[in-house]
């Protein structure tokens, strides 16, 4: 993900400080990894040295001061064009998962890697269960729907992968094993 360019969107509707935008990073990107005030100081200085957003203020609230950021014209272009790029599909399977599941069958026997897959696939439930939930939550929002949609659809891809897995371990570990 690209964390200065979603700073840059959150950005686009107007100045906030940093305390704001890790919070509207937080509640418009549910299901991804929270965003460390840190990581959000350091990028908007990066972004402010690169020319793409500027400090329009800064305010004390009883607190620490908070400067507010806004998004420069160098910045919307950059916001613009990152929008229209379009992402490639990854080249390579880069998955804990499936190398799990590769090493299992290498290194183990039958049942240990069928024990595996199965091991798998629970958590894999549960968590669609889970994020179903969420989905169907009364206090639900959009960014907690679409966000849920986007990780039920991996985890029910990697549900379809552990099922068809499943079916050829007798058979994949015949190869490995001749």
């Amino acid at each position: 993900m690209s964390t200065p360019h979603v700073l840059l969107g959150l950005l686009a509707s107007g100045g906030r400080h940093g305390y704001e935008l890790k919070r509207a990073y937080d509640a418009r990107l549910p299901q991804a990894r929270p965003l460390a005030f840190g990581q959000v100081y350091a990028t908007l200085g990066r972004l402010e040295r690169d020319g793409m957003v500027a400090v329009t203020g800064q305010e004390r609230d009883g607190g620490p001061d908070r400067t507010t950021y806004a998004l420069t014209d160098e910045g919307r272009a950059a916001l613009d064009r990152w929008l229209s790029d379009v992402e490639p599909p990854l080249p390579y399977v880069a998955s804990t998962l499936l190398a799990k599941v590769v090493v299992a069958l290498l290194v183990a026997d039958v049942d240990r890697a069928r024990s595996c897959l199965v091991a798998q696939r629970q958590a894999h439930t549960a968590r669609l269960r889970e994020l179903t939930g969420v989905k169907h939550a009364p206090s639900a929002t959009l960014d907690d729907v679409v966000a849920a949609d986007y990780a039920i659809a991996h985890l029910d891809a990697d549900l379809r992968w552990l099922a068809t897995t499943l079916d050829r371990v007798a058979d994949w570990h015949r190869e490995v094993h001749p």
